[in-house]
């Protein structure tokens, strides 16, 4: 019987960590470097990722295979919007060049932000979509717990 430290909502970690697409290309990736250190309940990671580390015990290596649903959330087509080239401009760095695919960034009229991929831009609108770029799509998620204090 291993006497191991367990993850728990609080703990502080060090591991190497990798985020993939299902088809194993990845998005981040700790292991061909230094390892990350994080506390857990920060937002370091997303809420989804470290809900799959609470319980494991320190030296444990897994994969978790991620559907869309339990990853960044299906697509949501309402969340594809025009918004116009004038709030754009006032909320935006004055005179950007923005391409399609870019992702921007841009403050909200009634406080905070937005972020949004351009997908188009019209005469007087430019199309954007508000979802999570990684929406829509299944993901694998790898650790090696190094550390658990």
């Amino acid at each position: 019987m291993s006497n191991a430290p367990v993850v728990n909502a609080s703990s502080y970690l060090t591991l190497h960590y990798r985020l993939a697409t299902a088809d194993g290309t990845d998005l981040i990736t700790t292991f061909d470097g230094t390892p990350a250190t994080l506390l857990l309940g920060q937002g370091q990671l997303a809420p989804f990722l470290e809900s799959r580390l609470i319980g494991l015990p320190e030296g444990a290596h897994q994969t978790f295979e991620l559907s869309a649903a339990d990853a960044f959330g299906e697509r949501n087509p309402d969340l594809v919007q025009p918004v116009s080239k004038a709030t754009l401009e006032e909320n935006s760095v004055p005179d950007a060049d923005y391409k399609v695919g870019e992702l921007i960034e841009f403050n909200a009229p009634k406080g905070g932000r937005f972020a949004g991929v351009l997908l188009e831009m019209r005469d007087t609108t430019a199309l954007f979509d508000f979802n999570h770029p990684l929406a829509g799509q299944a993901l694998r998620f790898e650790v090696k717990l190094i550390s658990v204090l």
